[in-house]
């Protein structure tokens, strides 16, 4: 049983730009593709190169793998002799303009509405990237900083140790230096009985 794909999943990326296939586009608009190519062909100047192109066949081979390993069960159409075009989101709107069916126009409308939420999904993606970034480098600064003060406190606590042992090192200088206070004479009168304490 094979699942049903949503317009999302027919939207490839090709050449740094986000397009749909002939294919999937006259599946969606229930339209046999050589109709739909024929279509374009007749019309070729509404469709400059950003709105549609014919993908290579090193293009069309990566996008059958990857499409084969996103989605775990054959996706080919079999063998091609001719590439299929892709579609940007102006072809498209372009395209459904010239099939002028009820279907055509509905499906514009929900691929238009796919292309838009795939934009809005990556420029929220980037915003958050964006943001993550920033948080990196603010705590890359924090953690310097932190290790900053540390040497510093480290240092600190060198200095102080020193000086601590030099305090020490002058008291015990300035205890051997110092002389015993010289015995004093009791006052009063001697008895023998002093001699003998």
């Amino acid at each position: 049983m094979e699942r049903e794909i949503s317009i999302q999943e027919r939207i490839y990326e090709v050449r740094g730009v986000r397009v749909m296939l002939d294919y999937d586009l006259a599946l969606l608009y229930q339209v046999e593709t050589k109709v739909l190519k024929q279509t374009v062909r007749r019309n070729l100047e509404r469709f400059p190169s950003d709105f549609m192109f014919e993908i290579t066949e090193g293009e069309y081979n990566s996008l059958i793998f990857s499409m084969r390993s996103q989605f775990v069960t054959t996706y080919g159409r079999g063998g091609r002799r001719y590439m299929p075009f892709a579609f940007t989101e102006h072809g498209v709107i372009m395209l459904a303009g010239l099939l002028r069916s009820e279907m055509a126009i509905q499906m514009s409308i929900n691929i238009t509405r796919a292309f838009i939420a795939m934009r809005n999904y990556i420029m929220s993606t980037r915003s958050i990237e964006a943001e993550l970034s920033e948080l990196r480098a603010r705590l890359h600064l924090l953690e310097r900083a932190d290790e900053e003060t540390l040497e510093a406190v480290n240092d600190l606590s060198e200095d102080v140790r020193a000086e601590i042992s030099t305090i020490y090192q002058a008291i015990a200088a300035l205890s051997v230096k110092v002389n015993p206070p010289p015995q004093q004479r009791k006052i009063g009168f001697k008895t023998g009985n002093d001699d003998e304490k």
